[in-house]
């Protein structure tokens, strides 16, 4: 199983909300909806997604003022954010941009439009979000075949630690908490113990280091793990 771009639509009409999830769900992403800006930004700090839909005018927190203080956190400052609005001025959009929003839709848009331009946001973003490849270090994972390399060793893993590793290797020597890696590989709507990550992790480490290799995989006290 491929990881899937996840991505959150923060839009306070639910008629649209509902559509732009309709079509990403349709082309195959993760998809969280939120309505409120508040709300938004707390669900923010716990879960990045690979790209943020934004809308500019928002109950709570403001679209504009949420890019803003989105980009001033070290975990967000890059996340590709595109920003809706129904404001068409020129003098709006470069006030969107400024703040720090990547694009600007006008609403109302064409939804292939903006379909196109998440698929090209997330390639230009994060190309190993569409890759078939990923290489870490002296790591190489193949989504399509489904295999795992160490050097020129094959690695066999479970289908729950290539998921594990494959989502480490998304994002290399970024600290994930157990509480992530618990929504990423098993989703939240699945109740599963946090003791059940360490299980996994020493699993995948014993798959992937033989002899006197490096482990790639760091635990870091009181955070959880990284890769790379």
């Amino acid at each position: 199983m491929s990881h899937t771009p996840r991505i959150a639509v923060v839009e306070d009409e639910e008629a649209i909300s509902e559509l732009l999830r309709y079509n990403l769900e349709a082309e195959g992403y993760q998809v969280d909806t939120i309505l409120r800006g508040d709300e938004a930004e707390i669900h923010l700090r716990e879960n990045v997604p690979d790209l943020l839909v934004l809308d500019w005018m928002l109950p709570g927190v403001s679209g504009i003022e949420l890019c803003r203080r989105l980009r001033q956190r070290a975990e967000t400052e890059r996340l590709p954010i595109i920003m809706l609005t129904a404001r068409g001025e020129e003098s709006e959009r470069v006030r969107g941009l400024a703040v720090g929003a990547d694009d600007y839709v006008v609403k109302p848009f064409s939804t292939p439009e903006l379909l196109a331009r998440i698929k090209a946001m997330l390639r230009r973003a994060n190309p190993s979000v569409l890759s078939h490849v990923l290489k870490v270090g002296e790591i190489v994972l193949d989504r399509q075949q489904h295999r795992v390399y160490r050097k020129e060793r094959e690695i066999k893993l479970g289908p729950t630690e290539f998921r594990l590793l494959e989502y480490f290797m998304m994002a290399p020597g970024r600290v994930f908490s157990r509480t992530q890696l618990l929504d990423g590989i098993w989703g939240r709507d699945i109740y599963v113990d946090d003791r059940t990550v360490d299980v996994h992790i020493g699993r995948l480490r014993k798959a992937i280091n033989t002899g006197r290799e490096v482990d790639p995989i760091r635990t870091v006290r009181g955070a959880g793990y990284a890769f790379g």
